[in-house]
């Protein structure tokens, strides 16, 4: 059985493949496909080439100009990274000398296990 994102990778194929098919022929066949058009739709070839050129290349750089104002707002609203001395002092402050380490007492333990211990010793 064919998963959700599996589904979706297909239709987004098959859209862009139906695209680039529909992109090549308009582009290169244009003459014939204006002539099949021409009862229905007054069409010039040059206007047709010219907007088939034109909108792929306007969608393109929109999207690379979007892309670089999504980088820049990024750049602009991230705060700086801590320096590296800061860091290091941090983690010198958290660690423990071994002698300490060793004192420690163990965490008690949760409250049910005391109630089970409670009951234990009334017994």
């Amino acid at each position: 059985m064919v998963s959700k994102d599996q589904a979706i990778g297909g239709v987004i194929f098959i859209v862009c493949a139906v695209i680039a098919i529909g992109y090549i022929v308009a582009l290169f066949f244009t003459k014939e496909v204006v002539d099949f058009l021409k009862p229905y739709i007054a069409l010039d070839v040059a206007w047709v080439r010219y907007w088939l050129v034109t909108i792929p290349v306007f969608i393109a750089f929109i999207a690379v100009l979007c892309i670089g104002a999504w980088i820049g707002w990024t750049m602009a609203t991230t705060p700086p990274p801590k320096p590296i001395e800061e860091i290091e002092a941090e983690e010198k402050a958290e660690e423990k000398p071994p002698e300490e380490k060793a004192e420690e007492k163990p965490p008690p333990p949760p409250p049910e296990e005391k109630k089970e211990e409670k009951r234990r010793r009334k017994r």
